[in-house]
C-alpha cells in the first residue's frame, strides 16, 4: 500500500469520526430533545453511522470526489502536498458524511417508531369512552392525559407520541366530547364528580398501574382527577394541574364562565356558544394572547373537534354547560375537603391565562402546599402552545 492512499484512508477515519459525531449529535438535540437516554442514544448512533460511513467514503467517495475535482481545480502546490487533505478531499468526506447521516444514521435502531391508536373502552352505564393510546412494552411508567373544552383525544397525540419512547400513554374523551357516549343529562349529570367516577373506571378498564401512574388534566378535567383523589389517594402517583377552578371563585373567570355557572344568563350563554362554533373552534386557543405568541393547531386535531360537536342531541358546549351548571357545589365539596388531598400534586399554570386568573393558581398552590410553576408568555392551553415543555413536565414527575 502506497503512502498516499495510507494517508487517504487515515483521513476518512479521522474525518469519519468528527462528522458523525457531530451531524448525529445536531440531528439527535433537534429530532428527539435531550431526554433522559440521549447520551447513549447518541453513542450508539454515532458508532453505527461511523460503521457506515467509512466504508462508504472509499468506496464511492471517489466518485463524489471526481465531481469536486471538476468544480474546485487542483492548484499544482497541492497536487505536490500529499502530507495535507486538501480542500476537496474535505468538502467531498463531508459531503458524503452529512449525506448518509441525515438520510437515516442518526436514528437510533433501538427505538421502534411510536405511533397512537385509537379506540374504544367500555364503562358502567352503556358508555363508551373513545381513547387513544400509544404502547411501549418497556414503559417505564403510564401517562394519563385529560383533555378541557372543545378539545378532543387529538390534542394529545403529539404528545402521547412524544411521550411514547418511554412510557404507555393514554388519553380518552370525555362524555359529551368527541366521540365519546353522550347520554341524556337525566342519565348522566356530566357534573365533575360524575366525570371522576368516569375517570376511576377508565383506569380499572384499561388496566393501568396507579402506582407508576401520572395524570395531566387541564381545564375541565383537574377537578375531576382532584375529587377522585380525594376519596382514593393512590390514584396515581403524581396529579399535574392547571388551567381550571378548583374553588368558587367567579371573579378570577373569564365572564361567559361565570354565566355558565347559574341564574339567568346561563341559558343565553349556552344558546350564543352553540350558534357560533366556528368562532369558538378559530379563536379559543388563541384569545388574549399577543399575535406573535399564536401558534397553530393541526388540521387533524382541528377537523377532530368540529366533527365531535353535534353527536346526537348533545353538542360539546351542552356537556360543558351541564357540567358548570354542578360546578359551583363541586367546587365547595373540594374546598372545604381539601386537607384530606395526599396525592402528590403539582399545578402548571400560563402567565397569560385569559379564562382562569392566575391568582386562582396562586391561592390554590398556597391552601393545598403544593408546587406551583408559572410559565412565562403562555396562556389557557400550555400543551397546545408550548408542547415540549409540557412533555418535559411529566418526565420529571417520574424522576
Amino acid at each position: 500500500m502506497n503512502t498516499h492512499l495510507k494517508r487517504k484512508i487515515a483521513f476518512a477515519l479521522s474525518m469519519g469520526v468528527v462528522t458523525t459525531g457531530i451531524i448525529s449529535f445536531a440531528l439527535l438535540a433537534l429530532n428527539l430533545g435531550f431526554t433522559e437516554n440521549f447520551a447513549a442514544t447518541w453513542l450508539r448512533s454515532w458508532g453505527i453511522g461511523y460503521l457506515i460511513v467509512i466504508p462508504a467514503i472509499l468506496l464511492v467517495g471517489p466518485r463524489l470526489q471526481a465531481q469536486v475535482d471538476r468544480l474546485i481545480p487542483v492548484a499544482t502546490t497541492e497536487a505536490t502536498d500529499v502530507f495535507k487533505p486538501s480542500l476537496k478531499n474535505l468538502i467531498g468526506s463531508v459531503l458524503m458524511t452529512s449525506t448518509l447521516i441525515a438520510s437515516g444514521c442518526a436514528h437510533d435502531p433501538g427505538t421502534p417508531e411510536r405511533k397512537a391508536d385509537i379506540g374504544a373502552v367500555e364503562i358502567d352505564g352503556g358508555m363508551t369512552l373513545r381513547n387513544l393510546v400509544v404502547h411501549n412494552a418497556a414503559a417505564k411508567g403510564t401517562v394519563l392525559l385529560l383533555h378541557g373544552f372543545p378539545e378532543t383525544v387529538y390534542a394529545w397525540k403529539e404528545i402521547a407520541i412524544d411521550l411514547g419512547d418511554d412510557y404507555e400513554v393514554h388519553a380518552f374523551d370525555w362524555p359529551g366530547y368527541g366521540l365519546s357516549s353522550r347520554p341524556a343529562a337525566d342519565r348522566f349529570s356530566y357534573a365533575p364528580a360524575d366525570y371522576a367516577q368516569v375517570l376511576k373506571q377508565y383506569i380499572d378498564k384499561a388496566g393501568i398501574d396507579r402506582s407508576n401512574l401520572t395524570i395531566y388534566a387541564t381545564d375541565i378535567g383537574a377537578l375531576p382527577a382532584l375529587l377522585l383523589a380525594l376519596e382514593q389517594p393512590d390514584i396515581a402517583r403524581t396529579i399535574i394541574v392547571g388551567d381550571f377552578a378548583p374553588f368558587d371563585r367567579p371573579q378570577y373567570m373569564y365572564e361567559s364562565l361565570q354565566n355558565l355557572k347559574g341564574g339567568p344568563a346561563a341559558e343565553p350563554t349556552r344558546a350564543y356558544m352553540n350558534d357560533h362554533r366556528d368562532e369558538i373552534l378559530a379563536n379559543t386557543f388563541h384569545r388574549g394572547l399577543p399575535d406573535d405568541a399564536r401558534y397553530g393547531i393541526s388540521p387533524e386535531f382541528r377537523d377532530d373537534m368540529a366533527r365531535g360537536w353535534n353527536q346526537g342531541d348533545m353538542t360539546s358546549v351542552d356537556a360543558f354547560a351541564h357540567y358548570y351548571s354542578h360546578f359551583t357545589r363541586d367546587q365547595h365539596y373540594f374546598e372545604s375537603n381539601l386537607a384530606r388531598l395526599r396525592t402528590p400534586v403539582k399545578v402548571v399554570w400560563g402567565e397569560k391565562d385569559l379564562y382562569i386568573n392566575q391568582a386562582m393558581a396562586t391561592e390554590f398552590s398556597a391552601k393545598a402546599n403544593v408546587e406551583l410553576t408559572v410559565l412565562p408568555g403562555i396562556g389557557h392551553y400550555p400543551h397546545l402552545q408550548d408542547r415540549k415543555r409540557t412533555v418535559e413536565e411529566i418526565r420529571a414527575s417520574f424522576r
